[in-house]
């Protein structure tokens, strides 16, 4: 079957803005990189949250729900900073009442300058070592010492500051294969990909992949279970059997059943769920690697639309991220 590949997986998340900062530092222009160190009571984004603002008043990432954005892009706009910085916001009430804090709420960022190639190459590194599955830890000094260096798969994810020093935890995103073109894929996509997760929609039927319209979100043409082995199966993977088709269904879910993926799931009824595990136990799945496939899937809520099954599937998603990143390799 031919590799034929429209557009990009569907990226978002801290990724997301490491490849908008390094397109940045390559283009010659200065960033300042802000990052939640500690937060104290309410908080709209959790430590080790980044926000990116260029020198030419570009920004990705989010470190609030933007009341602090626009004052950091007016310090940046302002010329910036030149050395590594603390800054507090809702230390006190006017601070709360300008920023729009939650109640109670205080955020600590370290805001760090980068130009340059050696900024550049930092950034390189670390971008290809999260694109190659690996986890880093980043070590930031108020300083200004930088180093990156590689993290054991074991341990949780965190983020520790001590008043001197930032170690940041970063982990490779959790990346979604989808399986089947379908309008329940189509917002499943979109749903995930603005929750973080890195997408990727996977239809080898010559009539479904000729009729997908929705260019915003990519298509590979390849067999699911090929293309689990070479990208889908370490434990930040997920795979979703959406195309109602056994044929089709059925061989990603036995390459899927076989990884390592936090999430294995499959959609349909619970009639067509049960003859999915008989149909996959006579195919020699034990009832162990059965017992990791979530099928129907998504959360029980009185889902019929296309929209709203993809909102249950996506909430299960969120779900059980949360409880891999607090119980499992570092995420």
């Amino acid at each position: 079957m031919s590799d034929l590949t429209m557009g990009r997986s569907v990226s978002s998340g801290r990724l997301s803005v490491l490849r908008d900062v390094l397109g940045w530092l390559e283009q010659g222009e200065g960033v300042w990189l802000c990052t939640i160190v500690q937060t104290w009571g309410s908080s709209p984004r959790p430590e080790g949250s980044w926000l990116a603002v260029s020198s030419s008043g570009m920004w990705s990432g989010s470190v609030s729900g933007g009341c602090l954005e626009e004052d950091l892009l007016r310090r940046a706009a302002e010329g910036g900073l030149l050395t590594p910085e603390l800054i507090d916001y809702g230390i006190t009430e006017s601070d709360q009442h300008q920023f729009q804090l939650p109640c109670g709420g205080r955020i600590r960022l370290l805001v760090e300058p980068l130009e340059g190639e050696r900024s550049a190459g930092h950034v390189a590194a670390l971008v290809d070592a999260l694109e190659q599955r690996s986890p880093v830890c980043r070590r930031v000094s108020v300083a200004g010492e930088v180093e990156l260096e590689q993290a054991p798969f074991g341990g949780r994810f965190h983020v520790h500051f001590d008043g001197a020093e930032l170690q940041h935890l970063l982990q490779p995103e959790c990346r979604l294969l989808f399986i089947g073109a379908g309008e329940v894929a189509r917002y499943a996509a979109e749903f995930a990909s603005a929750a973080d997760f890195d997408v990727t929609l996977c239809e080898p039927r010559e009539a479904f992949a000729a009729g997908w319209s929705h260019a915003n979100i990519p298509l590979v043409r390849r067999l699911p279970d090929d293309l689990i082995a070479e990208r889908f199966s370490d434990a930040w993977s997920g795979i979703l059997a959406l195309a109602h088709d056994p044929r089709v269904d059925d061989m990603g879910l036995l390459a899927a059943l076989q990884s390592d993926a936090f999430y294995v799931g499959a959609m349909g009824s619970k009639k067509t769920s049960a003859a999915r595990r008989e149909r996959l136990a006579s195919l020699g799945v034990d009832e162990a690697s059965l017992q990791r496939l979530k099928a129907p899937i998504g959360v029980s809520i009185p889902s019929k639309t296309p929209a709203e099954i993809a909102i249950s599937i996506v909430a299960d998603l969120i779900a059980e991220r949360h409880r891999l990143r607090q119980t499992s390799p570092a995420l």
